[in-house]
């Protein structure tokens, strides 16, 4: 999705969340700060012409590995429901708030960590992201600038499945959500209500 058409859902975001455009785009600058390199062609690699899975952090999530193929792209924690099964993500798409030591591991041994930017988590950018030593993208919610790209989305899991859909992805399959999920508070409920609406504009209808 091109920033023009994003913008205009950017503005709805923020409006029903009351979250700060500024905040986000200090966050943004931050980041490209505090990234090494740009390994987009990396992440875009493992798309292009590809089957990708992506996988959301919901309680069903261990029951539903058998039907991940081809690309592994994770949400946040759902990495570290895969990784202890086995699977080490090929991407992980997070703002690092459920960021653990395993996250560096994954990172050394190879998989992609595409660390989000938004006007709260500044000082889990600050911490976490010079512990990454492997191959790094930086997004924003924002205009992109630079190495901080914007792929459309707005959670880890619709911000994945936006990026795999962008780069070139032949398929891209969902696992792990659950967006009907009633045992959140409302916040996390406006976003499943934002994912259901993102991910629909992608073809998927869950």
């Amino acid at each position: 999705m091109k920033f023009e058409e994003w913008d205009p859902l950017y503005e709805e975001i923020l409006d029903y969340f009351a979250f700060d455009r500024v905040g986000d785009e200090e966050a943004a600058r931050l980041l490209a700060s505090l990234l090494p390199r740009d390994d987009l062609a990396l992440l875009e690699g493992l798309c292009q012409g590809k089957t990708v899975t992506v996988c959301g952090n919901a309680p069903s999530l261990p029951r539903e590995t058998g039907r991940i193929e081809g690309t592994v792209f994770a949400a946040d924690a759902a990495a570290d429901v895969l990784y202890s099964r086995g699977i080490r993500p090929d991407a992980v798409f997070t703002d690092l708030d459920g960021a653990t030591d395993s996250l560096v591991a994954m990172n050394r041994e190879g998989t992609v960590v595409v660390v989000h930017a938004h006007g709260d988590n500044i000082s889990l950018l600050r911490h976490w992201v010079p512990k990454l030593p492997g191959p790094l993208v930086g997004t924003t919610q924002a205009a992109p600038f630079g190495g901080i790209h914007n792929f459309g989305g707005f959670s880890d899991g619709d911000r994945a499945a936006f990026a795999a859909h962008a780069l070139g992805a032949a398929r891209v399959s969902l696992v792990g959500f659950d967006l009907d999920d009633p045992d959140v508070d409302p916040v996390k409920r406006g976003k499943l209500l934002w994912a259901r609406r993102l991910l629909a504009l992608l073809g998927h209808d869950i």
